[in-house]
């Protein structure tokens, strides 16, 4: 599927929608270049699922927990990852397969490892359409 995006604040609202939807043990997979817009996407996902604090990006700590209405949120950024043995030592198959839900950016890097269940979101620009366009595509 695909969804199209002319606005910081579509792209915030379509994660929120997919947040209110989420549920226990699933894990999604965001893709794009860098200013895409995967956190817009990640903050909005996060307010979808209940999470009241600020969400950033965790660039330098790889994963922040936060918790949502019903369950947590595991955020992980794995853009800074040098190797696949960096995932094992934070211990992720505690997050990817535990009592709440993954939504990493950045996931191509980490393929290998990533569960075959799983949604993946790639976030595309096309300036052709706008500045702000984004087409989203959901597998």
């Amino acid at each position: 599927m695909i969804i199209e995006s002319f606005s910081a604040q579509d792209t915030y609202e379509i994660g929120y929608r997919m947040g209110s939807q989420a549920v226990k043990g699933q894990v999604y997979c965001i893709n794009g270049d860098l200013g895409v817009g995967k956190t817009v996407f990640t903050q909005g996902f996060a307010k979808g699922m209940g999470v009241d604090e600020p969400v950033n990006s965790p660039t330098f700590t790889i994963v922040q927990v936060y918790e949502g209405r019903n369950m947590p949120l595991y955020h992980f950024d794995v853009y800074r990852i040098g190797d696949i043995a960096e995932m094992e030592e934070i211990g992720y198959e505690e997050y990817f397969y535990g009592d709440g839900v993954c939504l990493i950016e950045w996931a191509k890097l980490i393929d290998e490892i990533l569960p075959e269940d799983r949604v993946t979101v790639n976030i595309r620009k096309n300036p052709d359409k706008g500045y702000d366009y984004r087409e989203i595509e959901i597998l």
